[in-house]
């Protein structure tokens, strides 16, 4: 065999190799692109390469969140809870391999190598997926452990994106780790609270503590959005510290859940229970277009 078709011949396997990194990745972005608005538009906000490693984790969760939210017509708890292990399983097959035959996962699992994303942020995150399945109310340590793995840990995931390949990555997540969590925490109580109808009424699920849904007031409405505004206050003191290649688009984010923490203050309480509040398209175009005004000043 001459040297030329030996490379040729060694050359075809990693040219397959890439071309499925490369569709795991398209089926990661076209999971964002259909499920989210505002995440979705932040992302795009994101330098490329953390653009493309924030929709990779962004994907596996959504993924993950349907089964547990979204269960098939015929479809029972104990088939969600399988479906949901075979999913951890695999996803913890991919990380020790760095190969997975869901493209999800392996999308997933390219960024959790690339990043410095393991087990310890991945174990929790599926224990608060597996606690939707059996609790349908929360304690106030029950809670806190619920939102550290449903939302805190995909903060922290992000985070590891934005700082991978710089230097003095690890000395910088130390730092904002923190607000990483807070601004993850914010947005999950966020969606607890517009969703607040929808989780009750459809899932029987009521996430705060001491909050029975149907007859909320707008005392505790405003306790849990002063809970929520501290959450955003303390992010927003890491945010400025982020590289630039993610600062805007946390920014932007961090833009959104403020008013949306403002819209869902001045909803009565009853209407909560019936709609879902959200940002308008024309708010959240101002929103990106002060992000970037700010920037180029």
């Amino acid at each position: 065999m001459t040297r030329q078709r030996v490379a040729r011949t060694a050359a075809a396997p990693l040219a397959a190799h890439r071309t499925y990194d490369a569709v795991a990745e398209e089926a990661a972005g076209l999971v964002i692109r259909r499920y989210s608005t505002s995440f979705g538009l932040a992302s795009r906000l994101l330098g490329p390469s953390v653009r493309r490693h924030v929709r990779n984790v962004y994907a596996l969760v959504r993924v993950a969140d349907e089964i547990v939210d979204a269960p098939r017509p015929d479809g029972t708890t104990q088939s969600q809870r399988e479906t949901l292990g075979e999913l951890e399983q695999e996803t913890c097959r991919a990380l020790a391999s760095g190969h997975s035959g869901n493209l999800v996962v392996h999308a997933f699992v390219r960024t959790a190598r690339a990043t410095g994303i393991d087990e310890d942020l991945v174990a929790p995150f599926f224990e608060s997926m597996r606690a939707d399945l059996t609790e349908v109310e929360h304690d106030r340590a029950s809670f806190e452990r619920y939102v550290y793995g449903s939302a805190e840990v995909v903060g922290l995931m992000c985070l590891r994106a934005f700082l991978a390949g710089r230097p003095d990555a690890e000395a910088t997540y130390a730092e904002l780790a923190p607000g990483a969590r807070r601004l993850g925490a914010a947005f999950q109580k966020l969606n607890f609270l517009r969703d607040l109808g929808a989780d009750f009424e459809a899932l029987g699920r009521s996430y705060f503590p001491g909050v029975e849904p149907a007859l909320l007031t707008s005392h505790q409405r405003d306790l849990l959005l002063d809970d929520i505004d501290a959450d955003l206050a303390a992010a927003r003191r890491s945010l400025e510290r982020l590289p630039p290649s993610s600062r805007r688009a946390v920014r932007v984010a961090h833009g959104l859940f403020q008013e949306l923490s403002r819209r869902l203050r001045a909803t009565p309480p009853r209407q909560l229970l019936r709609t879902r509040v959200r940002v308008p398209d024309g708010v959240k175009a101002r929103i990106v277009l002060t992000s970037v005004a700010r920037r180029r000043r």
